[in-house]
């Protein structure tokens, strides 16, 4: 039995806890917020994140940060992505040298862009920083619907120290030593799910979301490799895996804001509806710039930023993205 201690009370930092408890271990969560502990402590269920989705008595929840760092054997990072620097900046003092920290978040920082492990370590350079991403909506792992993931890490030990941790038979995880590869498709995936909502908003069909899902992910692993992920990731469950999910599943708040754009609304008004963080809106600048700083082409993020800050309409960015010059698909084999 591990001690486990998880930074964010939201569907996913829920949904972690309630796998990590059904595999024996103890398990403290912390939220910011007062108010939410105490409806979680209280009603033992996040009726509007997880409804219907029951927690057990013994599960602690706490606004005490310490508490839920300090003497764990590893501790999970699940406050959205804007969040994790600010709050990996408030654990550091209660951080020991070696404790493994697990990022399960997605996405990269306009600013500096930087992923959130590299934030993480930046912020707690004596923590043992991994990650853990692919294809896993809370709602499905909260009611233990069969799911696959992968954890990466800077050492092999490290990474199947916390496979074991994670892994049971609706839960099945696989290592990997690509941080940096799985950060970029779980971040860059989400931009892509924006403009597959955006064609649904507008009443398009399968053929545009397959368009969409299969030049999306070239665009993501075109860059992901220019910056040293391996090509591998971007085919796997962190990369073609996490975009199908995405792209297609009513789960996907990130796909549901891109259809309420699609239908007209403002990126504000979408996402005040969706209700919760839409991590493709600031995943899309830093994309955008990443392009432009290793000088690749990414037609279609490029599109969802002028969207959704250049007031651009979807329309037309479909249109401008059919009517661009025509290409080969690939080069990979030569003409006779």
């Amino acid at each position: 039995m591990a001690k486990v201690g998880i930074m964010g009370a939201g569907s996913w930092g829920t949904a972690l806890s309630l796998l990590l408890y059904s595999n024996g271990h103890e398990v403290t969560v912390w939220s910011i917020s007062g108010e939410e502990v105490e409806m979680l402590s209280r009603e033992r269920e996040h009726k509007s994140k997880l409804p219907g989705v029951k927690i057990p008595e013994d599960m602690r929840f706490t606004t005490d940060m310490e508490e839920t760092v300090r003497g764990k054997d590893f501790v999970i990072l699940a406050v959205p992505s804007t969040f994790t620097r600010s709050t990996a900046k408030k654990m550091s003092p209660f951080v020991e040298k070696g404790q493994i920290l697990v990022n399960v978040a997605k996405g990269i920082e306009e600013t500096t862009l930087m992923t959130l492990s590299e934030q993480i370590e930046e912020e707690i350079p004596q923590a043992d920083v991994a990650v853990l991403s692919g294809p896993s909506h809370a709602e499905e792992v909260g009611r233990k619907l069969p799911t696959s993931v992968v954890v990466g890490a800077r050492t092999k030990e490290t990474a199947e120290y916390l496979q074991k941790m994670f892994m049971n038979e609706v839960f099945r995880v696989y290592t990997s030593p690509d941080i940096l590869g799985m950060e970029l498709g779980g971040s860059l995936k989400n931009v892509i799910a924006l403009a597959a909502g955006m064609a649904d908003g507008l009443g398009y069909g399968d053929n545009t979301k397959a368009a969409l899902i299969t030049r999306g992910i070239h665009e993501i692993a075109k860059l992901g490799v220019k910056m040293g992920g391996a090509k591998e990731s971007f085919m796997g469950l962190t990369g073609i895996g996490d975009l199908i999910v995405t792209c297609a599943s009513v789960h996907s708040r990130n796909r549901k804001a891109g259809y309420l754009m699609g239908q007209g609304k403002t990126m504000q008004e979408a996402m005040d509806e969706v209700k919760m963080v839409v991590e493709g809106v600031y995943s899309t600048k830093a994309a955008v710039a990443l392009g432009k700083k290793y000088g690749v082409d990414l037609p279609i993020i490029e599109q969802v930023n002028a969207i959704l800050f250049e007031g651009k309409n979807a329309k037309e960015a479909v249109y401008d993205l059919m009517m661009r010059e025509g290409k080969a698909e690939h080069n990979a084999k030569p003409w006779n």
